[in-house]
């Protein structure tokens, strides 16, 4: 079989252009959505350990569009190096799964939602967890294999699913175009890792503009982002 390039597997780790940025946030919410409807095909047939699997998987590719603006934010080389690390790190892109939970229990602005990013929360790592076991047979304890049929019935394959179809969008989302992408280098980077206070408004500032301007993309719009930040 003949090898593939090496160039061709070396991953990026340079700065990107606002289009590169679009491109691969296009590709990632594809691939979520592709992966979620293989997840669903998986528990049609009960095949629940892959189904959850799959589901976890489309976590992550949703995860990705944040982590590249992010990228197109580095202000430093380092702070570059660190996104892409974020990118390739399967914790860092699956912390949102926590989220449905979150707002079945009130949570609606921003302040609510603080522990999906808590670094000392452990959440990411449980689904990673999952996720292993949903894959491979493995050893616990006092010399107790596992496999993947053993630790994922239906019931749990089934909420797993159901995260995946909250958190994967059908459609076009906000900040994933290229005129929305170049708002927000342009609201955001003067702020970027500054008061949160400062952040938000640049938020809301980039929304507002890419509603006015006509390219504001997806559901949401200036307002509801505005309530979202408590800035009503």
């Amino acid at each position: 079989m003949r090898k593939p390039k090496k160039r061709l597997l070396s991953p990026f780790k340079d700065r990107l252009t606002v289009a590169q940025a679009a491109q691969g946030i296009e590709f990632a919410l594809k691939n979520a959505r592709d992966l979620l409807r293989d997840a669903e095909f998986m528990l049609m047939n009960e095949r629940w350990p892959r189904a959850c699997a799959l589901a976890i998987l489309a976590i992550e590719e949703s995860g990705k569009p944040g982590i590249l603006r992010h990228c197109w934010l580095a202000r430093s080389d380092q702070e570059l190096h660190d996104e892409w690390m974020e990118y390739r790190h399967h914790t860092a892109k699956n912390v949102s799964w926590i989220l449905p939970d979150l707002v079945s229990g009130g949570a609606r602005q921003l302040e609510e939602l603080r522990s999906l990013f808590d670094k000392s929360s452990d959440h990411a790592h449980l689904l990673d967890s999952i996720k292993q076991l949903a894959l491979y047979s493995d050893c616990f304890g006092d010399c107790h294999w596992s496999l993947p049929y053993e630790a994922i019935d239906q019931s749990f394959a089934e909420s797993i699913v159901s995260v995946a179809k909250v958190l994967v969008s059908n459609g076009p989302t906000a900040m994933t175009s290229v005129a929305e992408l170049e708002l927000w280098v342009k609201h955001i980077r003067p702020v970027w890792k500054g008061p949160m206070e400062d952040m938000k408004r640049a938020l809301l500032a980039c929304y507002q503009e890419a509603e006015s301007i006509g390219v504001l993309r997806g559901d949401n719009t200036s307002s509801s982002m505005s309530a979202f930040l408590g800035l009503e």
